[in-house]
């Protein structure tokens, strides 16, 4: 069964860039994926499609070749079209020669040792040369052609991979279910980044004439955290402190990727101040050393009884509070 054209398949225009077949892969991928909509015929086989004109378009040389003709929507290739006149000028074809003499036989000629007339052109057809002619056809239709039987590596898969947060900065094994049924098990590196694609080698498709399989190129996507922020191998957060502990200081409980720790808030803190926790960011991998955490505090009011309350009065009576708006009418 003929597959759809890729570009209509995602629904872009020919002149589209990767990152705009990127972008409808990945909306298509979210809505359809066999994993989101189980038992669901249709949804798999809208994300089948998808990922196959995926795989197609982001390469570049398979785009540049099926913009040309030269391979069809599944990648294979498309044999050339065969004219009469090719076969009449290769070499040795003065079996096809043109004939005076042969014209008048030519024209009611029934076998295939008679004459033809086509376009102005006369000449005698030899059965054998038919054979070898129509031989020749009929293996290039097949996909075959003189050198056919070399190994050759199979083609290179394209997949997207959906990967939460903390994955990439601990490091994880995720599950790829594959658009045929099948699975990968794909091991997330410790400082992925969002975008990158992974090979693994001899997971694509099969080689043809006993050559290698080709590569499965897994592009992963992050999911943002509602937490932790990532800036290279450290990561950022914000923690909430109260008044009083912003004031006098102290030790308080926090979450980090790897486990609640805890946090010395130095005495006198003001909104904003940041606080680093060594090693506590994207783990250690492949000779990177662990990056850090930041803690940016951020001040809440917190529980207030009529003793804060009445404290606060006495203790403002003297101050107009213009002091912390001081920076910003310097901005202004």
């Amino acid at each position: 069964m003929a597959q759809d054209d890729p570009y209509s398949t995602l629904g872009v225009s020919r002149q589209a860039s990767p990152d705009e077949i990127r972008k409808a892969f990945r909306a298509i991928a979210k809505k359809h994926h066999p994993d989101l909509n189980p038992g669901d015929k249709v949804a798999e086989e809208r994300f089948k499609a998808a990922n196959a004109a995926h795989d197609l378009l982001s390469d570049p040389e398979k785009r540049a070749r099926f913009d040309r003709g030269e391979i069809d929507a599944t990648g294979q290739e498309v044999p050339p079209r065969q004219y009469w006149r090719d076969y009449a000028d290769a070499p040795g074809a003065g079996r096809y020669r043109a004939g005076p003499g042969a014209g008048a036989e030519a024209h009611g000629a029934t076998g295939y040792g008679g004459g033809f007339e086509h376009g102005g052109f006369e000449g005698q057809i030899d059965p054998e040369d038919l054979g070898d002619i129509f031989g020749q056809f009929f293996r290039q239709r097949g996909g075959e052609s003189a050198g056919s039987s070399r190994p050759r590596k199979g083609q290179d898969s394209r997949y997207h991979l959906e990967v939460p947060f903390l994955d990439v900065v601990n490091g994880a094994t995720q599950r790829l279910t594959l658009p045929e049924g099948g699975t990968l098990d794909v091991r997330i590196p410790p400082g992925l980044e969002d975008g990158q694609v992974l090979r693994l080698r001899g997971k694509g498709r099969p080689g043809r004439d006993g050559g290698p399989d080709g590569d499965a190129l897994i592009e992963i996507a992050v999911h943002p955290h509602p937490l932790y922020r990532r800036q290279g191998r450290d990561l950022e957060m914000d923690v909430p402190v109260t008044f009083a502990e912003a004031i006098l200081g102290g030790r308080i409980a926090v979450p980090t990727p790897r486990g609640e720790v805890t946090l010395t808030v130095p005495p006198r803190s003001d909104a904003g101040t940041r606080l680093r926790l060594r090693g506590r960011g994207v783990a250690e991998h492949g000779g990177q050393p662990a990056g850090d955490l930041y803690a940016t505090l951020r001040i809440v009011l917190g529980p207030v009884d009529d003793r804060v309350e009445e404290f606060l009065r006495d203790w403002a009576k003297d101050r107009s509070g213009d002091e912390a708006r001081q920076e910003i009418r310097r901005q202004a």
